[in-house]
């Protein structure tokens, strides 16, 4: 009988992509896969080091998954926490056989160069940003058809910026951009109906490889994408790169669908911040963008109480969300990263008094939220079915935004006409739903 694995995944989609190349790799390797934790030989968590509330996610389910597990298998740390955290990691947690960073394959025991078995914990790494090419690319590295009809496509691995908040470049290394060829026959591989491009920095695809590809390389690239699938979608557009050839390209594949960071619009806490920008240069951007693409959807991501935030500042931001009329928004406390720019900066800003920003911009979002939603009523949209009495148009992405609610006889992976009859805060109901039944879940 095979060995079976059971893989848990944390964070961001490009975790997703990751986790799906590995599952690739374990497939290829004659293993099965199981969602029960209890019946794997093999169990493997890909975590997340975003925020502390993050990592904090992470551990407990390494924790839980130690207890669910059968004797004799297997728990392999693998991911952004294991990255950055590996030795430390592997000392505070007994629990887990291998903490494998980034290019280390795992699903045999880790070996020293004398071909001794490593001990239980100890740390296995080749990271991407001291070794061109890792033995076990995961960017590379091919996938399994995708079990829904879409995906998420990884372009690139790492990012060049230097913002003060974020300490992804220090694990997972500076910019490095795949071939065209490579993502395309991913492309082919998954058999999606959407495929989503995600990297950490999606507009700078191909600066790093400037004789190859070169700035403007996403446009192109989109341009191959949609030609090969009903619908494209980027996730992580840096604005300073949102140029008129990537917005022409946005609008002209159908998914004018635009996911901008900004992160702030204080233009003296966004240069401390080490970020590009204004409100009013964001604004005028969104501004353009809808009129040539009336139909446009927006989301963005913004951080309350970076240090120095004055109540200004807060304004500032309440103001550009109430003008913006975004379609989607995520609001994040900051939190304090070791090793970043920010981590030593004066003005913390008081935790009390972050929650009460943050509550104050959720509501307003909300409300716009909920408003913009309620327009599309008696709107006929094309929405693709992700699963039976599920999908969505070209306004929401998966797993993040809102879903349109579908007759269920609807098949998966049909792209259908829908008439919008009722709006239930973030979702939409189409014909054929009984909106009762709905509210009352």
């Amino acid at each position: 009988m095979s060995q079976r694995f059971y893989i848990e995944t944390l964070g961001c989609p490009k975790n997703d992509v990751d986790s799906d190349k590995l599952v690739g790799a374990l497939l290829a390797d004659g293993m099965e896969p199981t969602d029960d934790a209890a019946l794997a030989d093999l169990v493997v968590v890909n975590t997340c080091a975003f925020i502390d509330e993050a990592r904090r996610e992470s551990i407990d389910t390494i924790l839980a998954l130690d207890q669910q597990r059968a004797d004799g298998s297997r728990l392999v740390v693998t991911g952004c926490m294991a990255e950055r955290y590996g030795d430390e990691l592997a000392a505070a947690l007994p629990e887990v056989d291998q903490v494998a960073g980034f290019g280390k394959a795992f699903n045999v025991a880790p070996v020293e160069r004398d071909g001794t078995e490593v001990p239980k914990g100890k740390r296995k790494l080749i990271p991407v940003s001291s070794t061109p090419l890792p033995e076990f690319d995961l960017l590379n590295l091919p996938r399994p058809k995708s079990a829904v009809p879409w995906a998420y496509v990884k372009i690139a691995e790492g990012c060049d910026r230097s913002c003060g908040f974020c300490a992804i470049p220090s694990f997972r290394g500076p910019q490095r951009s795949r071939d065209v060829a490579s993502i395309l026959e991913e492309v082919e591989q998954l058999e999606a109906r959407e495929i989503v491009l995600v990297a950490q920095d999606l507009a700078s695809y191909g600066k790093d490889r400037p004789d190859e590809l070169g700035a403007g390389s996403i446009v192109p690239l989109v341009n191959a994408v949609a030609a090969a699938v009903d619908r494209v979608r980027l996730l992580y557009l840096y604005p300073s790169d949102l140029s008129d050839g990537l917005i022409d390209a946005i609008c002209d594949s159908g998914v004018p669908y635009f996911d901008l960071s900004l992160q702030h619009v204080s233009k003296p806490l966004l240069r401390r911040m080490r970020r590009w920008g204004d409100g009013q240069r964001f604004l005028d951007r969104i501004a353009d963008i809808r009129e040539r693409e009336p139909d446009a959807a927006f989301r963005s991501n913004f951080i309350v109480g970076y240090p120095g935030e004055t109540e200004t500042d807060h304004d500032q931001l309440l103001h550009f969300v109430e003008e913006a009329q975004l379609d989607w928004c995520g609001f994040f406390s900051y939190s304090r990263e070791d090793g970043t720019y920010a981590a030593d900066l004066d003005g913390a800003v008081d935790p009390g008094l972050m929650s009460e920003r943050l509550a104050e911009l959720r509501e307003l979002q909300d409300d716009i939220t909920a408003t913009r939603r309620d327009a599309l009523i008696g709107r006929t949209l094309s929405v693709l079915v992700d699963t039976p009495g599920v999908g969505r148009s070209h306004r929401e992405a998966p797993e993040i935004d809102g879903v349109v609610h579908l007759d269920v006889a609807l098949a998966a992976g049909d792209v259908v006409e829908v008439e919008i009859v009722d709006a239930l805060g973030p979702d939409l109901v189409g014909t054929g739903v009984d909106v009762g039944a709905l509210e009352a879940i």
